[in-house]
């Protein structure tokens, strides 16, 4: 069975959850974990970092090979402030503007 890339960013998530997804995937920078996974793990892993985040707080996107015309997916978990956004079927992610930075109604 044939894996695919995965890519997981997180943010304020506890050492036991860091230690589980480094026994799968590379840590490149802090929070930034990649590999190539099977379907099967990849969710497996998705599935235990939302259940940690629920349970201790957090923040996580995950990008996986897909069959879409990016070539990949994007989920999210936690409270963080980024979310994909699909518009005409590209995943693209977005953002509040801070209140200095929003468009005013003339």
């Amino acid at each position: 069975m044939a894996g695919g890339f995965v890519a997981i960013a997180t943010t304020a998530i506890v050492d036991g959850t860091r230690g589980a997804l480094t026994r799968w995937m590379v840590e490149p920078a802090p929070g930034v974990y990649v590999g190539t996974l099977t379907e099967r793990v990849w969710k497996e892993l998705w599935g235990g970092l939302c259940s940690s985040i629920d349970a201790q707080g957090g923040w996580a996107v995950l990008i996986h090979n897909a069959p879409t015309e990016q070539g990949f997916s994007v989920l999210t978990h936690g409270e963080g402030t980024r979310r994909p956004r699909e518009i005409d079927g590209f995943a693209l992610i977005g953002w509040p503007l801070s209140e200095s930075l929003e468009v005013k109604n003339l």
